[in-house]
């Protein structure tokens, strides 16, 4: 398993979340990172979800 960091912004660029979790492939960290946005209401601010190499794995302006 690799831990993923996913981060969500209000358009003045303040961090509103600010979260790491486990995934085992990117695909997967892509789904649990959607999940957990629409669980907490933030999926329609500005958010990203890294790899813990540094890869954008998704991403919302």
């Amino acid at each position: 398993m690799k831990t993923y960091k996913l981060t969500a912004f209000e358009q003045d660029g303040e961090k509103i979340l600010d979260e790491a979790f486990q995934a085992a492939t990117d695909d997967e960290a892509k789904s649990v990172g959607e999940n957990l946005l629409k669980e907490k209401g933030l999926d329609e601010k500005t958010h990203r979800c890294t790899s813990p190499a540094g890869k954008l794995i998704l991403f919302h302006r």
